[in-house]
């Protein structure tokens, strides 16, 4: 048995009222950078075109079996989990194509969904590997 109260998400639900904004997609490359002052000024520039950014989504790298680079990707895409926290989105997308080392790289990748589950973000994996072994 939990400690921790159980959410109302439908209570809560029921006292939303919809806001004229159009949910958007975030490039983790077209951002210029992942600084707070950056996001912040991004975040109210999309808010004055009327867009939410809903989700960020992040190309990713593992194609070298490489302790420090494998090391190095993930710490790059922890980086766009705080910024996409930061902005409010509400989900994370890492793309990968290759994997040269599926066992070095799933315990860095299970660590980012972890930080992500920690910043309340939906952390999706589109690669030829899922995180459980």
């Amino acid at each position: 048995m939990s400690a921790t109260p159980s959410i109302d998400v439908e209570r809560t639900i029921e006292r939303c009222r919809p806001e004229d904004v159009t949910p958007v997609r975030l490039e983790a490359d077209a951002l210029e950078s992942t600084a707070p002052t950056y996001l912040r000024d991004l975040k109210r520039e999309l808010n004055r075109e009327g867009l939410f950014p809903a989700r960020v989504t992040v190309r990713a790298r593992f194609d070298e079996d490489c302790s420090l680079q494998t090391q190095e990707e993930a710490d790059r895409i922890r980086s766009y989990v705080r910024a996409a926290s930061f902005l409010g989105a509400g989900a994370i997308t890492v793309e990968c194509e290759t994997i040269a080392n599926p066992e070095k790289v799933r315990p860095a990748l299970a660590a980012c969904a972890e930080r992500a589950d920690r910043e309340g973000l939906t952390f999706d994996l589109d690669a030829p590997i899922t995180l459980e072994a």
